[in-house]
């Protein structure tokens, strides 16, 4: 039957009053089992507790009521009676872990702290190990931010047998640490994380990553257990020009991964670079290589080094054979390998060469062998190959580029005669560059020649006059070869053609100097060789002109002496003065020069440029092509040339028009420096990188920091390396 609670209150106030403490006691009592949440009964029985020296049960009642009020959310008033335990029982475990709890809800941290410090303390006095690594724990949770407590309590959790809350935190706290720079502090964490599990790889990734950041790399390369993390040491190794050390890791790396095949390639061009092939075979076979055309090209590099030239060639044509565009590779190879054998290097590029021109790609087949013999100057066989493709592909610039390199080379290889065939040649198309008469000089004296300068003048006097095979006559003036036709049955051939009448010479024939008859049409004048008549100036307008018939022997040579002295026109050869070479040379281009602003070119160009103001493009470039015939008109004809057909889109003939420009002289400095910009934007855009880069060269030594070449030979440098 329920008490009445009133009733029974004032019973026990009534007693308590009497002194008679247990009776009131026992009243409370009835009202507190009765009632559990009457609170305020409940303390005021705690109360008497304490009065009457019953401190257990008092602390009973005063924690069931604080229990209570944490519970309801009234977590002051029970952090308070938690205090009223402690001030009657110090040393109560259990009110110093709530009492903590409460005070850490609260905010209030330095009362967390000491009551956990106060139970931990009890707990270490009593060998309560497992109880004061729970304590530990408790205070870590505290304040996160304390790393030194996190770390006690990573170390806590292993006196309670809690590897995996250790483990958790460990790697927790190292990472926090790291972020800090606290970086010996995140290794040992690290560590002892590492202890307790050792096959745990992303502690080991993690270390890596601390040690990597340290700079030890020795320790980062015991805690790499995959192939890519040693790449990542390496890598690091390298970067601090350690590569040694960045080799070995390498090696160490493809060991753990045997199926990893751009290690194995990597680690062969190292090798190869170093020149140990005995090495760089060890990494790489064409059977590792498989159907990888930059590994097989590797492959081949390394059997080529190694001395198996039959094998690396083999696999070259298989390349190319697959896909021709692979050539530029081939080629650069060719060149690479042509400074340890040169031979064998032409071999690779030759090949590059013939694909090129099997698809009439004459420009970079021509390319590839001008890099060859750009790094091995005097390669007589690549020179040779160079210029029979310039003719096949009518790349006249750069055949007059390496006709001269093939004279240099026949020279240097005492080839005398094949030196003065050529070197003749080329003087007799631009008989103004001394470099060419120089060439032609040297093979003189090889011959054995007792006087070459004065034979040279004989030639450019007209006296025995040079001749060029170049065999472009278009716009000369000569009508073009007809065959004769053919005999009827029964005829001979001197009947077929009734002898024409010979006109009259226009002055005296010189019996002291025979007639000579007009060269056969594959070794006739070209239009670069002198021009003898126009040399004569004036004097030949004064004389009958020559009637010009088919079987008319011509006699073209002149002496210039007689233009000098034309007082000594009728004298013998023996009675003139010896011919000064240098004389004529210079009285040839007074000449030359002279008649230059006369000509027909001028107008001509003139013509080009309004037919290009215009819009007529197709009929501005024939009225150009013609212009460039002219020495002192060709830089700016061919570069104008260069410009339009590379806004056409055609890099090919843009690139063989700056050519021509690049051997003629420019008006200016500036003007020649744009052009060599234009010309290497050229030859970048068509994929020839190595030449590209060797005229932005040319052009930063000679013009400096020159718009952006700085940056564009960085850039094709690059290109190249990779390459």
């Amino acid at each position: 039957m329920p008490i009445d609670r009133a009733a029974t209150l004032r019973q026990a106030e009534k007693l308590l009053r009497q002194g008679k403490l247990d009776q009131a006691i026992a009243e409370y009592l009835r009202v507190v089992t009765e009632q559990p949440r009457d609170w305020n009964t409940a303390n005021i029985l705690g109360d008497l507790y304490v009065r009457a020296k019953q401190i257990d049960k008092a602390v009973e009642q005063y924690l069931r009521i604080a229990d209570g009020l944490s519970g309801d959310g009234f977590l002051p008033k029970a952090g308070a009676l938690y205090k009223k335990i402690l001030k009657v029982k110090p040393d109560d475990e259990r009110a110093l872990l709530k009492g903590a709890e409460t005070a850490a809800t609260l905010g209030l941290l330095a009362d967390a702290r000491s009551y956990l410090n106060t139970l931990g303390e009890r707990r270490r006095s009593r060998g309560d190990k497992a109880g004061v690594a729970q304590i530990k724990i408790r205070l870590v949770a505290l304040d996160p931010a304390d790393v030194d407590a996190r770390l006690a309590g990573a170390r806590a959790h292993l006196d309670i047998d809690d590897a995996v809350g250790a483990l958790r935190e460990f790697k927790e706290v190292a990472a926090e640490l790291a972020d800090k720079g606290r970086s010996a502090e995140a290794i040992e964490a690290l560590r002892q994380a590492a202890t307790i599990s050792p096959a745990d790889e992303d502690i080991r990734e993690r270390l890596l990553e601390i040690y990597l950041g340290a700079g030890d790399f020795a320790r980062a390369r015991e805690c790499a257990s995959t192939a890519e993390q040693l790449k990542s040491v390496a890598a690091r190794l390298d970067a601090i020009g350690q590569e040694d050390e960045a080799l070995a890791t390498l090696r160490e790396a493809a060991r753990l991964d045997p199926a990893d095949t751009d290690l194995k390639a990597h680690l062969a061009r190292a090798f190869v670079a170093r020149g140990d092939m005995g090495s760089a075979a060890e990494y790489l076979t064409v059977e590792t290589a498989g159907n990888n055309p930059q590994l097989l090209l590797t492959v081949a590099e390394i059997q080529l080094r190694a001395g198996g030239t039959d094998e690396a060639l083999s696999i070259v044509r298989r390349l190319i054979d697959e896909d021709a565009s692979r050539r530029q590779d081939v080629a650069l190879l060719g060149c690479a390998i042509a400074e340890q054998a040169p031979d064998t290097g032409f071999q690779l590029v030759e090949l590059a060469a013939d694909s090129a021109v099997t698809e009439s790609d004459w420009p970079s087949a021509a390319a590839a062998l001008q890099e060859f013999v750009t790094r091995v100057p005097n390669h007589v066989s690549a020179l040779v190959k160079l210029v029979g493709i310039c003719v096949d592909g009518g790349l006249e610039a750069t055949m007059y580029s390496a006709q001269a390199q093939l004279a240099d080379a026949y020279i240097a290889a005492g080839s005398a005669e094949e030196a003065r065939f050529i070197s003749e040649d080329l003087v007799a198309r631009e008989p103004w560059d001394r470099a060419n008469i120089e060439r032609f000089r040297r093979a003189l004296v090889i011959l054995g020649e007792p006087d070459p300068d004065a034979l040279i003048a004989e030639r450019l006097s007209g006296v025995s006059p040079f001749t060029a095979t170049d065999l472009s006559l278009e716009g000369e003036g000569l009508p073009p070869f007809e065959p004769d036709p053919p005999t009827p049955p029964g005829r001979s051939n001197a009947a077929a053609a009734p002898p024409q009448p010979v006109a009259a010479p226009s002055r005296a024939p010189e019996p002291q100097r025979a007639a000579r008859p007009v060269q056969a049409a594959h070794f006739e004048l070209s239009k670069n060789a002198i021009d003898l008549e126009s040399l004569l100036g004036d004097i030949e307008k004064a004389q009958k002109p020559r009637v010009r018939q088919e079987s008319a022997e011509v006699d073209l040579s002149v002496d210039l002496d007689d233009i000098r002295n034309p007082s000594q026109a009728g004298a013998s050869a023996s009675d003139r003065p010896a011919l000064d070479m240098d004389g004529v040379f210079a009285q040839f281009h007074g000449e030359a020069s002279r008649r230059e602003g006369h000509d027909a070119a001028e107008e001509e160009y003139k013509r080009a440029l309004a037919l290009r103001d215009a819009g007529q493009i197709d009929e501005c470039i024939a009225a150009l092509r013609t212009a460039s015939r002219a020495p002192r008109l060709r830089f700016v004809t061919a570069s104008l040339l260069g410009r339009i057909y590379r806004q056409r889109g055609m890099v090919p003939q843009a690139i063989e028009w700056f050519e021509r420009a690049a051997e003629a002289p420019a008006p200016s400095a500036d003007e020649g420096h744009v052009m060599l910009y234009e010309l290497a934007d050229a030859l970048e855009s068509a994929g020839e990188v190595a030449r590209a880069l060797a005229i932005c060269m040319e052009l930063q030594a000679d013009a400096g920091d020159f718009r952006d070449v700085s940056l564009r030979i960085d850039r094709l440098a690059k290109v190249q390396t990779r390459g």
